[in-house]
C-alpha cells in the first residue's frame, strides 16, 4: 500500500488535473442537496440534475414535499433509477425533517443517517458541501481509484476505504479529496477504460503498468 507521503503525492497529482472538481449535482440549500444526493443513489448526476429542476421548482421546502402525493413525485423523478424507492424515501425524508428537525437539514452524521434514504455516504457529502465539515465520501469512484493506486486495500470495504483515506489525508483537505477523486475517476480513471496511456500517475499504478504492457 502506498505510505501517507506517496498517497498525498498522488492526490497533489489529481488536485493539479482537475482544480476546480467540486460537486456536480445542482442545489442552492442544504435542503435541495440532501434530496439531490438521496436521488443520486445508483444514478448519475447528470440524470438527477436533469430531473430536480422541475421537483424543486413544485417542491422547494421540507413542507412541500412531505405534502407532495407520491405520484406526482414519482413523475417528477421518473427518468431516475429506482425511482419508485426513492420518492417514497425524499417524501419520508421531508416528513422527518419537519417531525424531528424542524424543518432544517441537521448537521452531524448521527443525525444525517437517521433519515430515510440516508446513509453514511450521504450524510457525509451533505456535511461536507452543505456545512463545510470535513468527511469523505466513499462513492464508486473514490474506491476504485484507491484500490488501483494501492492507497488501501483491494479487499477493503467501504468503511475500510474511508478510514485509510483519513488517516492518509489531513483533516483539512478531506472534502477537497473526496471531489478531487471523483472527478479523477469519473474522467480519468474510468472503470471500463481508463487513459492509463496519458496518466501522469501510471508509475505509481500496478494495475496501469499491467494494463500497458498486455497492449
Amino acid at each position: 500500500m502506498l505510505s501517507k507521503e506517496k498517497t498525498m503525492e498522488a492526490i497533489e497529482t489529481m488536485y493539479d488535473m482537475f482544480p476546480e472538481a467540486a460537486c456536480e449535482l445542482t442545489h442552492k440549500n442544504p435542503f435541495q442537496l440532501l434530496i439531490a444526493v438521496i436521488l443520486s443513489a445508483q444514478a448519475t448526476d447528470v440524470s438527477v440534475n436533469k430531473a430536480t429542476p422541475a421537483l424543486f421548482a413544485a417542491y422547494p421546502t421540507p413542507e412541500a414535499l412531505a405534502q407532495a402525493p407520491i405520484e406526482a413525485i414519482i413523475e417528477k423523478i421518473k427518468t431516475i433509477g429506482l425511482y419508485r424507492n426513492k420518492a417514497k424515501n425524499i417524501k419520508a425524508c421531508a416528513a422527518q425533517l419537519l417531525e424531528q428537525f424542524g424543518g432544517k437539514v441537521p448537521e452531524t452524521r448521527e443525525e444525517l443517517i437517521t433519515l430515510p434514504g440516508v446513509g453514511r455516504k450521504t450524510a457525509n457529502v451533505v456535511m461536507g458541501d452543505a456545512f463545510g465539515e470535513p468527511a469523505i465520501a466513499v462513492d464508486t469512484h473514490v474506491e476504485r481509484v484507491s484500490k488501483r493506486l494501492r492507497i488501501c486495500k483491494l479487499d477493503a470495504n467501504v468503511r475500510e476505504v474511508e478510514d485509510t483515506l483519513m488517516r492518509k489525508i489531513p483533516k483539512e483537505l478531506w472534502v477537497k479529496t473526496h471531489h478531487t477523486m471523483i472527478f479523477f475517476g469519473r474522467y480519468h480513471c474510468l472503470a471500463r477504460n481508463p487513459k492509463c496511456d496519458i496518466c501522469p500517475l501510471l508509475y505509481m499504478c500496478q494495475e496501469g503498468k499491467s494494463r500497458m504492457s498486455v497492449k
